[in-house]
């Protein structure tokens, strides 16, 4: 899928084919996508690279098995696995410090990361999209773990993440462009890997719903929230509690959206977020390279 501006790239991460997107000049911005089925660079993103690289130089790369990196996946150790290919990621790219924009699982991973010592990721500062905190095992959340594969899954999981039924949810071709991505050969694995998602259980996701113990008052860097205020994969009003924990963190919560603020919601998380990382640019002192 092609995106104004942005360029469509591959790189060679230990053997893994590894894809990812990129634009503009600048400090680094990394954006980290989403963890539902089909979720890749493309798909959290189109809506904001154009935007950003108009600013900085824009990073997006596909978490291993998802999106058109190569589809690898391990249901013992899945999510350390990711880590350490995306670590791996920025040193054969050279990236020793970045600002990271992330949604829902993209997000949640950068929080924990940026909470833990040592930090693993060269994190500067964050913006989360739907990140972090306690995710409840709600309906919601199970309409997007139960996904098989068909387009009927793909719509109650788009009904999951969307508030604006009509133009996400509603929409063939939307459904249709998600669908593509989400039935690659092995994705489906892939994502249930690192879901804790076992092929021998029916119901999924045993993360979900248990209590997060992620130490927030440890996040060092400076930190944006930006939530939905339907969203229906968190608890009402999370994100003001949680931006509590999280030293000098900003937070702001969007009316008439659920847990894609960055998408239904474009243009002002788009305006907002770069004025922050531009004054966290000044008040740190990051030079254009």
């Amino acid at each position: 899928m092609a995106i104004k501006g942005i360029r469509s790239r591959y790189i060679n991460v230990d053997g893994v084919r590894t894809h990812y997107l990129e634009g503009g000049e600048g400090p680094i911005v990394m954006f980290m996508h989403s963890g539902e089925f089909g979720g890749a660079a493309e798909l959290s993103w189109e809506f904001n690279l154009p935007a950003f690289a108009k600013h900085f130089r824009v990073i997006a790369p596909d978490w291993l098995g998802f999106g058109r990196t190569e589809k690898v996946f391990d249901f013992a150790n899945g999510r350390d696995r990711v880590f350490n290919h995306m670590i791996r990621f920025f040193e054969i790219m050279d990236i020793k410090e970045a600002d990271f924009v992330g949604n829902s699982m993209g997000g949640s991973n950068l929080a924990r990361i940026a909470a833990a010592r040592p930090v693993i990721f060269p994190i500067r500062s964050l913006v989360l999209a739907s990140g972090g905190g306690f995710a409840p095992a709600t309906d919601a959340r199970q309409q997007l773990l139960d996904y098989d594969g068909s387009p009927k899954a793909m719509r109650a999981l788009l009904d999951g993440l969307f508030f604006n039924k009509k133009k996400w949810v509603d929409n063939p071709a939307y459904i249709r462009k998600r669908q593509q991505l989400a039935t690659i050969p092995g994705a489906w694995e892939c994502t249930a890997a690192v879901r804790f998602r076992r092929p021998t259980i029916k119901s999924g996701g045993g993360q979900f719903g248990n209590p997060d113990a992620t130490p927030y008052e440890n996040i060092a860097v400076p930190t944006f929230m930006i939530a939905g205020k339907q969203d229906r994969l968190r608890e009402p009003g999370y994100a003001p509690k949680l931006a509590k924990r999280i030293p000098g963190a900003k937070v702001a919560v969007y009316d008439k959206a659920c847990h894609c603020p960055h998408i239904e919601h474009a243009a002002r998380f788009n305006r907002e977020a770069i004025a922050f990382l531009k004054g966290v640019h000044k008040k740190l002192g990051v030079k254009r390279p």
